[in-house]
């Protein structure tokens, strides 16, 4: 089957199966009791590798949603999938539902974990790409149908998840734990917390745990009287869901409340009305979501089976500083460029001048090698990055007089995160031609 406008080779088999059920996940070895599987933290989203019939790929573990996602498939990523029928998904956006594919019978496997039938959508919207956001290829999104059947922890210090069967494990006794009940709701898990704005009132909220967002807190501003956004913010690109970009509003909350658990100033993007209705009409009692950027500071023992959370304090994040980029600049990776490294250097001292004396002549050995690019792919109005004459499609060569192909993503959004006042100097290509901006970071709140 060719699919138009697409690198993807896909190959699909129409065979007419009656009484297709999706299968679970279970532990191979049926002598053990768990399965540690490593993960990549990005951005603080959490990436492993899943293999999808025979294919080793990269999926974002995420508990906001429930059915696997594939996207971002290149030729390269050619995959077999079972039993295709064509559908529409809507998500998170301002756009219209998007055209998926829907493939039963699959075969995934995840390190020990095994699923001999599961359900994958294969989306083919090519702007539907975390990849070039991550820095790393990610080539889907798995939530519920892995989640629902285990006792898992998370070790975001470690960058581990650890499977447990349901049936056997025993907690332990831990003093400094804390366990919430989980309310679920179209398969999703919600938790309630206590949230304090900006004029000092303390109110509930229904959050969803989402550990595919990489802020701290949503908060919907329509879904309560007392969710109320202080004078001080910023308008800001949030994100891009399913049916499109999301923008909103970013300021600070005065606390945040879990049981025990208290975090001051908290920084929280309000998404606007637009980009959530599907998620309001979907749950009217929703007040937000829950992101990984708040998960993170724990030690989380995540059980779907009892409906409950269990959390302590990660020391390694828990107090960290709330940070957000005060450049203004979203960057993306960009398109592959070709940069000239030195291999070697040679000395040559046989040379002599007039004077009879020695002069020492050294020679570079270059290899040419293709990098990572990094490419501005939205400036924040009223920003520094947009005061000072930068361009969405520029390309950063240099940050503060060193090569940015040398540094990975986050290192480049922590320097564009740092403190007030900070230099900033960029070296970009525009068109061929490369080009020098300077600016100094702002606190927006």
């Amino acid at each position: 089957m060719k699919i138009k406008k697409t690198s993807l080779f896909l190959i699909i088999f129409f065979i007419s199966f009656s009484g297709f059920t999706q299968g679970k996940f279970r532990i191979i070895n049926t002598k053990k009791e768990s399965v540690t599987v490593p993960f990549t933290l990005v951005n603080n989203l959490i990436v492993i590798s899943v293999d999808v019939n025979g294919k080793e790929l990269s999926f974002l573990v995420d508990t906001g949603i429930v059915k696997t996602i594939l996207f971002n498939l290149k030729f390269s990523d050619s995959l077999q999938l079972n039993h295709v029928e064509k559908i529409q998904l809507r998500g998170l956006g301002d756009g219209d539902p998007i055209n998926a594919l829907k493939s039963k019978g699959n075969l995934l496997q995840i390190g020990g974990l095994i699923n001999n039938s599961h359900s994958v959508f294969l989306i083919m919207d090519s702007m539907f790409d975390l990849s070039t956001k991550m820095g790393m290829d990610v080539h889907g999104i798995i939530g519920g149908d892995l989640l629902k059947d285990f006792i898992i922890k998370i070790n975001y210090s470690t960058k581990k998840l650890t499977f447990y069967s349901a049936d056997t494990y025993i907690y332990k006794n831990c003093k400094k734990c804390e366990t919430f009940p989980l309310e679920f709701y179209n398969q999703k898990p919600f938790i309630d917390v206590h949230i304090e704005n900006y004029l000092g009132e303390v109110h509930k909220a229904k959050l969803l745990i989402d550990s595919g967002g990489g802020d701290a807190l949503w908060l919907f501003e329509s879904t309560h009287p007392k969710i109320i956004i202080s004078n001080k913010y910023f308008k800001d690109y949030l994100g891009r869901g399913l049916n499109g970009d999301i923008y909103g509003k970013r300021s600070m909350v005065g606390k945040f409340r879990l049981g025990t658990f208290e975090l001051n100033n908290i920084l929280v993007s309000y998404p606007d009305s637009i980009s959530i209705v599907t998620a309001i009409q979907n749950n009217k009692d929703r007040n937000g979501t829950f992101g990984a950027e708040m998960l993170k500071r724990f030690h989380v023992i995540l059980d779907y089976p009892n409906n409950k959370i269990t959390l302590k304090k990660n020391i390694k994040f828990y107090k960290a500083p709330f940070l957000y980029n005060k450049s203004g600049v979203e960057i993306i990776h960009g398109s592959k460029m070709l940069v000239k490294e030195v291999r070697s250097k040679l000395s040559n001292n046989s040379i002599e001048n007039s004077k009879n004396s020695n002069i020492t002549e050294i020679f570079y050995a270059y290899n040419l090698a293709y990098k990572p690019s990094y490419e501005i792919s939205n400036i924040r109005e009223e920003s520094p990055a947009k005061f000072a004459g930068l361009l969405v499609g520029d390309i950063i060569l240099e940050i503060n007089g060193n090569p940015a192909y040398e540094k990975e993503m986050q290192e480049i959004i922590s320097i564009l995160s740092g403190k007030e006042n900070k230099k900033i100097k960029l070296l970009v290509n525009r068109g061929g031609k490369h080009l020098k901006y300077e600016f100094y970071l702002k606190n927006m709140l």
